[in-house]
C-alpha cells in the first residue's frame, strides 16, 4: 500500500504540474502574442523549452514547499495528505481554466497544501506560510504595478525622439528576448513548487531523508511535465491577460515581461519565495497600461482577476480537506 500510495500520489503531482504549465502558459506569453511579437505556436515552443531549462536553475524554492509550509506528515496519512493537497489544487486550476481566470497555480497548490493537512491532523508552519506566501501573494503584485509603471515610463522618455515605427519594430524583436526571459522564471518558480511536492512524498516513504538534495530524475519529470503542459497552451487565460486588461503595443509588452521576470529571479534566489507568476504578470501588465492613462486599463476585469487571487487559497483548501476526508474514509478509515 505505501508503493501504490507513493507512485499514485507522485502521478498525480506531475499531472498538477502538467495543469501548472497550461494555466500558467499564457502567463509567459500572452503579451508577445497580443502584440504580434512571435506566433502562438512560436511562443509556446519558446516556453516549454525556456521553462524546461528554468527548472534547473536552483532549488531554493523546492525547498520552502517541501519543508517550510506544514510539517512533513508520516505513514500512509500523511501521503494521502500530499494526495488530498495537489487533487485540490489540480481541481481550481481546472475550475479557473475554464473561466479563463488567471489564478495562481502556486496558490492553488499552498492553499491545497494547509487545507489537506488541517483536515489530516498535520501541524501547518503558520510562520512560514505567512512569510513565504501570504506577504508575498501581497508585496508582489504591487511591486509589480509600481516597477512595470516605472519601467514604460523609463521607456517612453529614452525612446521619445525615436520614430514610433521603427521603435515599435525593434521592441517586437526585444519582446523575443523579454518572453524568454519570463518563461525561463516560470520554470524556475513553478517546477520546483512540484519538486518539493515530490521530495516531501520521497521523505514520507522513507526512500530518502529530507535534507537529502533533489534527485536529478524528479527535476527531469517536474520539468518535462511542466513543458508538456506549457505547449499545450491555455488559450483562454491568454485572451484575458493579452487583450481584456489593456491592447498591449511592443513597447508595453517588452516592459511588462521585463519587470515579472525581474521579479520571479529576485524572489527565487533572495528569499526562496514561491511567489505567483500569475500575480506578477499581471500587476506589471496593469502597471504598464497606467502609463497611457488610467482608464486605459480595464479595471473591471482586473477587481475580478484580484478577486480570484483572494478566493484561490480558501477554495483549494475547502476542496483539498473534503478530499482528504474522503480519502480516509476510503483508504484509511
Amino acid at each position: 500500500m505505501d508503493t501504490f500510495a507513493l507512485v499514485v500520489t507522485i502521478g498525480v503531482a506531475l499531472g498538477f504540474t502538467y495543469t501548472n504549465g497550461f494555466h500558467d502558459s499564457a502567463n509567459a506569453i500572452a503579451t508577445s502574442v497580443s502584440t504580434r511579437a512571435l506566433t502562438p505556436r512560436a511562443a509556446l515552443a519558446m516556453a516549454a523549452v525556456m521553462n524546461l531549462a528554468g527548472a534547473f536553475l536552483g532549488s531554493g524554492v523546492a525547498k520552502t514547499v517541501s519543508q517550510g509550509l506544514i510539517e512533513t506528515p508520516t505513514g500512509s496519512t500523511g501521503m494521502w495528505i500530499l494526495f488530498a493537497a495537489l487533487v485540490g489544487a489540480i481541481v481550481w486550476n481546472l475550475i479557473t481554466w475554464y473561466f479563463g481566470l488567471p489564478s495562481s497555480s502556486s496558490h492553488a497548490l499552498f492553499g491545497g497544501m494547509v487545507g489537506a493537512a488541517l483536515a489530516g491532523g498535520t501541524e501547518v508552519i503558520w510562520s512560514g506560510v505567512l512569510d513565504k506566501v501570504v506577504i508575498p501573494m501581497f508585496v508582489s503584485p504591487v511591486v509589480g504595478l509600481v516597477v512595470g509603471y516605472l519601467v514604460m515610463v523609463a521607456i517612453l522618455w529614452m525612446f521619445r525622439r525615436s520614430n514610433p515605427h521603427k521603435a515599435k519594430h525593434g521592441f517586437r524583436i526585444a519582446q523575443t528576448v523579454s518572453a524568454a526571459a519570463m518563461a525561463l522564471g516560470h520554470g524556475l518558480q513553478d517546477a520546483q513548487k512540484t519538486m518539493g511536492i515530490v521530495v516531501m512524498a520521497l521523505v514520507i516513504a522513507d526512500v530518502q531523508s529530507a535534507d537529502a538534495p533533489i534527485p536529478v530524475w524528479v527535476k527531469v519529470v517536474c520539468a518535462v511535465m511542466l513543458s508538456l503542459g506549457t505547449y499545450a497552451g491555455g488559450w483562454r487565460i491568454m485572451r484575458t491577460l493579452g487583450r481584456k486588461i489593456i491592447e498591449l503595443d511592443p513597447p508595453q509588452g517588452f516592459a511588462a515581461e521585463t519587470t515579472g521576470a525581474s521579479i520571479m529571479f529576485g524572489s527565487a534566489y533572495l528569499f526562496h519565495a514561491p511567489i505567483s507568476t500569475t500575480h506578477v504578470i499581471t500587476s506589471a501588465i496593469m502597471g504598464v497600461g497606467a502609463t497611457k492613462r488610467v482608464n486605459a486599463v480595464r479595471w473591471g476585469v482586473a477587481k475580478n482577476i484580484i478577486l480570484g487571487w483572494f478566493i484561490t487559497m480558501p477554495a483549494a483548501a475547502l476542496v483539498a480537506a473534503v478530499c482528504f476526508w474522503i480519502v480516509d474514509l476510503a483508504f484509511v478509515g
